[in-house]
Order: C-alpha cells, then sequence, then structure tokens
C-alpha cells in the first residue's frame, strides 16, 4: 500500500530523520515490551485477582443473603401483628400479651413495644407503652414503660416514625436499659379506625444477632492450577449511610466508630489526597445498587473491600481481604516484568547505537557551529550535508540566520548610533525648556507681599505645560496652560505660546486682551490644529485686586479663609478660533491667601486601578493644610505632589503634571529697579 502512494506522488518522498530514529527504536521497543505486558499483565489480571474476586462476591452475597432473611422474616412478623393490635386498641391490657407472643414465637426479636402518642389512654397517664424483652432463650419479661426518665414521646424516632406514613428500619441504638446492647428497630405506624396514627410498634433485633461469623480465620482460594491457603485477618461488617459500624468482629466499635473516618487515618507515608478520593470512592459504592470493590487503608492496613447495599435498608455490607498475599504475587510478577523490560532496553539500546550515532553526527557539527555563531562569529563555516531531511533543511536555516544576524546586527548598530543623538538632543530640548521657565523660588526675596513656587513634571523627555510670572508696575502677572498632545510638538507649541505671554503682556494689562491678543497669534497658520488651555490673571499687588481669563483650563483652587474654586466663564482654549472674544472676571483676594493653579495632569493622575485623582482630593488637601496652617506655596506644593505620588503608588504618569501657587500676604515694600 504505502509502495502504490510513492508511486502516485509526482514529487519524490523525503526521507525523515526524525522517522528514521523513531521507528527504529519504537518498533524493538513495541516488540519486546508488547510480548512481556502481554503475558505478565494478561496473567496477573486474569487469573489471580479475577478469581478472588468472583469468591469474595460469593462469599458478600452469602452473607447478604442471612441478614436479608432475618430482617425480612422481623418485618413480616410486625406486618402480621399490626392488624391484631389495631383490633386490640380498646383493650389496652390485651396488648401486653400481643407484644409478648411476639418476642416467644420469633427467637431473633430481642424485644416489642408499642408506644402510644401522649394521654391516647387518659387512665394510664401520658405515657403507654406495653413492652415485652427476652432476657434468656426462657424468660421473657412484660411491663409497661414510659415516664419522665424514660420520656419516648420527645425522642427522635417516635416523632420521625410518626410523620413517616410506611414501617422502615430506623436508626441503630442503644438500649435505654443498659446502655450497652447494640439494637435496631423495626417502626411501624398503628391506626385507629379513622386512619390516625395512634402508636408505634417497635420490633428490637440486637445487631449481636447479625454480628455472629463475622470473622473469617482461614480462607482458601481454589483455581483451576493451582491452591493457595493462608491464615490472614478476613472479616464482614457492615455500616449505615453515615459510616457507623453495624456488624464488626470488634464488638467495641459497633455503634460508636465510624468506618468512614478510620478509613481517612492512612498509615504513615501515604497521600492524604488518596486517602480521601478512596473514601469518595466508598461513598459512591453505598449510594449503589450494584456490588462494589475499593483498594483503601482500614486500620492502618491496605486491603480490598468488597461492598454490596442491604435492600430494604440504608446498609452497606462489606468483605474485608488483605492485600498481603495478592501484593507479593503482584511483586514477583512485577519484577519478572521489569527484568524482561531492562533486557528489552538493553536490545534496543546496543541495537540503535551505532545507528543513532551515524546519523546524529550532523547534528553535532551544527551544534558547534550554532555555538560560534552565538559568540559572534557570523561568517563560520557551516557542515556539508547531503542527506534529505530536516537536517539539511535545518542547515539551510542556520545558514540563513548567519546573513540575517549580519544584516540585523548592523541595522541595530546603525539604530542605536541614532537613537542616543535623539536621546541627546532630547535632553538638550529638555534644558532648554526648563530654561525658559522660572526656576528660582522664592523669585521676589525682598518682597514681604508675595510669595510664589512653581513646578513641572514632564510625562516624557519634555513637556507640553507652560507656567510663567513676573512683576510690571507693581501688578504680578502670571499665566498657567496645557498644550494639547504630549511630546516635541507639543513642547515647541508650549515654548511659542509662553514667549508670546511674554512680550503680549509687557504692553497690555488686562487678561482678555492677552488672552484674544495670543489667541489670534496661535490661530495664524494653526495648520496642525493644536491649541493650549490657558489660565491667566493680573493681581494688584497694593489692593489685592485680581483680573483674570480663563481660556478652557481648569479652575484654580483659592486657600484662604476657607478652602474653594474660583469661579470661571467658559472661554473658548487658544488657536481654535480667530478673534474670539474673551470674557474677564474680577475677584478681591484677602491677605494671606493662596492661589492654587494646575493642569489636568493634577486631576486625571491615575493609580493602577485606573481611579483619578480627582478635584475632591486636591480640595482635601488643601483644608488639610489650611488647617495646619501650613498652605505657603512650596510647602503646599511639596505636600500635594507626595499625596499624587502616594495615590499613582507607582503607576506611570500619563500627563505632564504643572502646579503653581501665589500666596498674596497683603503688604507691599516698594523696590528700585521693579519691572
Amino acid at each position: 500500500m504505502l509502495m502504490k502512494i510513492f508511486k502516485k506522488s509526482k514529487k519524490p518522498y523525503p526521507r525523515s530523520f526524525a522517522g528514521r530514529l523513531t521507528w527504529r527504536i519504537t518498533l524493538t521497543l513495541l516488540i519486546v515490551m508488547g510480548l512481556t505486558s502481554l503475558l505478565v499483565v494478561g496473567t496477573i489480571f486474569t487469573v489471580t485477582y479475577a478469581q478472588i474476586q468472583i469468591f469474595c462476591d460469593k462469599l458478600v452475597d452469602i452473607k447478604k443473603d442471612r441478614i436479608e432473611h432475618t430482617l425480612s422474616e422481623i418485618s413480616i412478623a410486625a406486618t402480621n401483628t399490626i392488624p391484631n393490635i389495631e383490633q386490640n386498641l380498646d383493650n389496652p391490657e390485651r396488648l401486653f400479651s400481643i407484644v409478648e407472643g411476639m418476642v416467644k414465637l420469633n427467637p431473633r426479636v430481642r424485644s416489642c413495644g408499642i408506644s402510644f402518642i401522649d394521654n391516647y389512654y387518659p387512665q394510664k397517664g401520658h405515657w403507654f407503652c406495653p413492652y415485652a424483652v427476652r432476657r434468656d432463650s426462657d424468660q421473657i419479661e412484660v411491663r409497661k414503660i414510659g415516664d419522665f426518665k424514660m420520656n419516648y414521646l420527645k425522642s427522635e424516632w417516635f416523632n420521625e416514625a410518626l410523620k413517616t406514613p410506611n414501617a422502615y428500619w430506623a436508626k441503630p441504638f442503644f438500649d435505654g436499659v443498659d446502655s450497652v446492647t447494640a439494637l435496631v428497630a423495626y417502626v411501624a405506624p398503628i391506626h385507629n379506625k379513622k386512619g390516625e396514627t395512634v402508636a408505634i410498634l417497635g420490633v428490637d433485633l440486637s445487631l449481636e444477632y447479625l454480628n455472629q461469623d463475622s470473622q473469617i480465620n482461614h480462607l482458601a482460594v481454589v483455581s483451576d492450577s493451582s491452591e493457595w491457603t493462608g491464615d490472614y485477618k478476613m472479616y464482614f461488617f457492615a455500616i449505615d449511610s453515615t459510616g457507623r459500624y453495624l456488624i464488626h468482629p470488634d464488638k467495641e466499635r459497633i455503634l460508636r466508630e465510624n468506618f468512614l473516618k478510620r478509613a481517612k487515618k492512612t498509615p504513615s507515608g501515604v497521600d492524604d489526597i488518596l486517602a480521601e478520593h478512596m473514601v469518595s470512592r466508598i461513598n459512591d459504592s453505598m449510594d449503589s445498587d450494584e456490588e462494589n470493590e475499593n483498594n483503601l487503608f482500614v486500620d492502618g492496613e491496605r486491603v480490598t473491600a468488597f461492598f454490596a447495599p442491604i435492600n430494604n435498608t440504608n446498609w452497606s455490607l462489606a468483605f474485608i481481604i488483605p492485600n498481603l498475599f495478592i501484593n507479593v504475587l503482584i511483586w514477583m510478577l512485577l519484577g519478572l516484568l521489569l527484568a524482561f523490560i531492562l533486557m528489552g532496553i538493553l536490545v534496543v539500546f546496543f541495537a540503535s547505537r551505532r545507528g543513532i550515532k551515524k546519523i546524529s553526527k550532523p547534528l553535532i557539527q551544527l551544534a558547534n557551529s550554532a555555538d560560534e555563531v552565538a559568540k559572534g562569529n557570523f561568517k563560520t563555516q557551516l557542515p556539508n550535508i547531503n542527506s534529505r531531511d530536516e537536517i539539511h533543511q535545518l542547515r539551510d536555516s542556520f545558514e540563513n540566520m548567519q546573513h540575517s544576524l549580519t544584516r540585523y546586527i548592523d541595522e541595530l548598530r546603525d539604530t542605536t548610533a541614532q537613537k542616543a543623538s535623539m536621546e541627546s538632543e532630547l535632553k538638550i530640548a529638555h534644558d532648554i525648556q526648563m530654561d525658559m521657565l522660572p526656576k528660582t523660588f522664592p523669585p521676589y526675596p525682598e518682597r514681604t507681599d508675595i510669595d510664589i513656587y512653581g513646578s513641572l513634571t514632564p510625562a516624557k523627555g519634555v513637556a507640553g505645560d507652560l507656567f510663567d510670572f513676573y512683576i510690571r508696575d507693581n501688578q504680578l502677572f502670571f499665566c498657567v496652560g496645557d498644550v494639547s498632545g504630549k511630546g516635541i510638538p507639543a513642547s515647541l507649541f508650549m515654548a511659542v505660546a509662553r514667549s508670546l505671554f511674554r512680550n503680549i503682556s509687557a504692553h497690555v494689562a488686562f487678561p482678555e486682551r492677552i488672552a484674544y491678543t495670543l489667541n489670534n497669534a496661535l490661530s495664524e497658520g494653526n495648520e496642525t490644529n493644536m491649541f493650549v488651555t490657558l489660565f491667566t490673571g493680573v493681581l494688584d499687588l497694593s489692593t489685592g485686586h485680581l483680573r483674570y481669563c480663563n481660556a478652557g483650563h481648569d479652575a484654580p483652587v483659592l486657600v484662604g479663609r476657607d478652602v474653594g474654586e474660583l469661579p470661571c466663564l467658559p472661554n473658548l482654549p487658544l488657536g481654535i478660533i480667530p478673534n474670539f472674544e474673551f470674557e474677564a472676571q474680577e475677584v478681591d483676594i484677602d491677605p494671606q491667601t493662596t492661589i492654587f493653579l494646575f493642569t489636568d495632569g493634577l486631576t486625571e493622575a491615575e493609580n493602577s486601578r485606573h481611579d483619578q485623582f480627582g478635584e475632591e482630593r486636591i480640595q482635601k488637601v488643601a483644608a488639610r493644610l489650611l488647617s495646619m496652617q501650613q498652605h505657603q506655596p512650596q510647602v503646599f506644593i511639596e505636600q500635594m505632589l507626595q499625596e499624587v505620588h502616594r495615590f499613582v503608588a507607582g503607576a506611570e504618569q500619563s500627563d505632564d503634571l504643572t502646579m503653581l501657587a501665589i500666596q498674596y500676604r497683603g503688604e507691599k515694600r516698594e523696590v528700585k529697579g521693579e519691572k
């Protein structure tokens, strides 16, 4: 079939290096290991385990039938007695002979009682329960039970039975008299002529009876070919839905210990997760209607448990058999299997070694060449390969990589040089830009009527924000602006805007006219459609009168008697529409008031969750500093920077951050040569 495919192919089928190597090793391993595995594993599971499983299943079935037969006899006897009880409800004394006859006629019944509801027979009192108990094989004691100490009216089993319309096997319990005898009761409702439940019939079976022959000391497992006999600790046990022991050779465990909890106690060195998994499998088997088996640890010993549900109850019967003799046989066969596998590996190793060495020789040569290339010797000579497989393709790929790396290194060298030049130029641009802004603080140390401090932190190498101030004719001219965009274009636009502000404000004393003239200058020839938001003001240092104009910028915050936002009209930013008429506003500034101006790099500072710093936090910080009398310009801005850094918590800065604080102190000292 393969030959036909090769003949139909137009191109010769390439010989695969991986295919040749894989087929030589895999085919040999499959032949040797396959035959060995079939022989040994088939023997283990087919002969040994299957025979033991069948035999143990039969044992469980026999024990299960005995238990179910006993339970069935008691439930049938109780069912047959119910009509006799209901016919004699008018004769309470007759009921004593009924329960006595129930115990006498059924040797498996340990005791029997009819528990009536509260005050059913007023003359008998609140409690009336005719009760018969077998003291030994010949003596049966009959009496009435129920009083304050033995108040069955409040017992869980009685109230649960009243709510259940059908008869059932109740939860096992210890005898209320001796607190030692473990019992299980078949309870059934007793009805009056109206169909009302007036009493509960309870027929008690001693778990001691079911516990007979629970341990097997000798077991012979017979197959067709051989026979094994051994003295092992093997036994039956039964548990209810909660895992409590009902049957067990150790009578002290019955109703006192829980199988599922004991199964979790694995011996040293066994993974607890494995134990939890096994307990989960046990629970699954108990919920099933079919027989199941589980490998688990019980009492520190690894065993195989064969589970089967007991019909008409929520019990499960199990047979425990240690894994000792099974493990011995398994380990012997596994040892044989390992010997075969080792022999197979040795055969494959020596058979394949020579061929693999020959095939992999070009790979070693390519690896040596790759080491030379990794050292930077891109012109290293590659070996000649005549085979038409992946190794030849790999050799060609190495050669292409050599040429690509050579070109890449040359391009990287040029790019690195260009980047270094750009970084140097960007550093120079940054220094020039910072030199354009005020950088000496305090700027007017000889004056007592004004204090100013400013800060600009670029998001990139250069910034698009600006701030400026100077004093002319005893008036403080100042501005804060934010250019649209970032980087070098924004920094150039910022430099133009700052220079225009200086030139225009030197001849114009009204902020709205400064904004008007600056807007026309920036709008002219603005093909890039860039714009700048700007807040400009003129503060009369003699009177504290402030005239200001806001061109689309964030409103400043006043920190004086209290903290509040300075009202601002919605003028357009500069550079959008020429000849736009800007409106000015006026306000009187009280002494010791700080005017805090900022760009949106402060309000829009984000943390790692993309929460913004916001104006509310600005005012909270300002209010705290005001209450501490620490709203001097430099202190104010330094504290605001600390709050921003604490808020962003190391998140990357996304916008330029500029702040300017001006504190008007209301005192003036004339200085000669002031401009």
